[in-house]
């Protein structure tokens, strides 16, 4: 194991690393007291060698990490890649280039749906990893050798993992799934805090346009304030209050200050009246500032035996094949299908989901399948 705590190393770690077909990659970080992640560590790891970078190292240059990252043609081997990918997003305003999850890979091979690193690791490689060190604090200097060790641990083994999953994937063809799937994670919407797309992290309660001109307004305002303060969203105003002013409207500070939820001494921060500002604007500007609302689903009465019969269906599907029944088909693509049927936009009437589930999920709805038992089995049957 190397340790990168000067510029000298780091390029010629980068330098070496640019060579091989593919790179692990993971960070420690914390983000407890702050909107922002604090990046504290990253563990890098080629098919022969293992680095840890410190990147709280006085006077380092990323740089040509991050370039690494953005190469196309090196595939990027994370573990639940999206926080990772957030923290480097923020550094250099662009997603890693040709990245493969391992947690999204071992669904297509039967594992369950999220499964944590652990037992991916237990399951494939018979291995325990020693998790004490896993709340540690990341940002102290000097690091202990356990910490060091727990941190090398979480590219060391994912190494290991990686090409026998490659491998398996490939004999049964179900790389492009994961290819599919990960695409999802390169959005650079997923990463951006634009404060005027943040109600979209929020429930809408209230279909009016008033209600959601001012949740939008309101959700803008507190975006804004965290990011600027480096807070988390909840030490500006919990959810329950945004969603309290929303329906409210509070024309001013006195109104406002009578709503639950909000702190004492907030009439006195000076960003309680650029909040009653905004959800007057947003008010008076309703019909072209509010998003627009949700569509609503009609849903038919009585569809839960329907729903039931569909997951039946995909259970049965996904453990003959060996693959985790969410990456096929989630309860939202089932409730959806059961009540529209082959006009359903789920995806799991599309490409290979389609063939291994959608098609007889539609003859089940059709009423040209059913299930039947067979001794103690659950078998699909065509009805005449």
């Amino acid at each position: 194991m190397i340790i990168i705590d000067n510029q000298k190393d780091l390029n010629s770690f980068c330098k070496t690393a640019s060579k091989k077909s593919f790179i692990c990659v993971d960070t420690e970080f914390m983000r407890e007291s702050t909107f922002f992640s604090i990046l504290c560590l990253i563990q890098v790891a080629t098919s022969e060698t293992e680095a840890v970078i410190d990147p709280l190292a006085k006077d380092i240059d990323l740089k040509p990490l991050i370039n690494l990252l953005l190469d196309k043609k090196i595939t990027k081997v994370f573990h639940a890649a999206r926080q990772d990918i957030e923290i480097f997003y923020k550094i250099c305003g662009k997603v890693p280039k040709n990245i493969f999850d391992t947690q999204i890979a071992a669904m297509a091979l039967g594992f369950r749906e999220s499964i944590g690193y652990s037992s991916l690791v237990k399951g494939r490689l018979n291995i325990n990893i020693d998790k004490g060190e896993r709340f540690t604090d990341w940002s102290r200097r000097p690091l202990t050798e356990n910490q060091l060790k727990y941190a090398i641990a979480d590219v060391t083994h994912l190494r290991d993992l990686y090409p026998g999953v490659l491998v398996e994937l490939k004999q049964k063809n179900r790389l492009s799934w994961i290819e599919e799937e990960t695409a999802q994670l390169t959005d650079n919407k997923l990463y951006s805090f634009e404060p005027e797309n943040a109600w979209e992290r929020l429930k809408i309660r209230n279909p009016k346009v008033t209600y959601l001109a001012t949740l939008k307004a309101a959700a803008a305002w507190r975006e804004k304030c965290a990011i600027e303060k480096n807070i988390p969203r909840r030490r500006v105003l919990k959810d329950e209050v945004l969603y309290n002013i929303a329906q409210q409207k509070p024309k001013n500070l006195h109104s406002l200050l009578k709503l639950r939820g909000i702190p004492k001494g907030f009439e006195k921060s000076k960003s309680a009246e650029e909040l009653i500002k905004k959800i007057n604007f947003a008010v008076k500007n309703a019909d072209e500032y509010a998003p627009d609302p949700p569509k609503a689903k009609h849903m038919p009465p009585n569809l839960s035996p329907t729903v039931d019969m569909l997951k039946t269906l995909l259970k049965l599907r996904t453990e003959y094949i060996g693959i985790a029944p969410k990456l096929v088909a989630t309860n939202s693509d089932i409730e959806d299908i059961a009540a529209f049927g082959e006009k359903s936009k789920a995806k799991a009437l599309t490409g290979w989901r389609k063939a291994i589930y959608g098609i007889e999920a539609i003859e089940m709805l059709n009423g040209r399948i059913g299930l039947c038992l067979e001794g103690r089995e659950v078998v699909v049957k065509k009805i005449i």
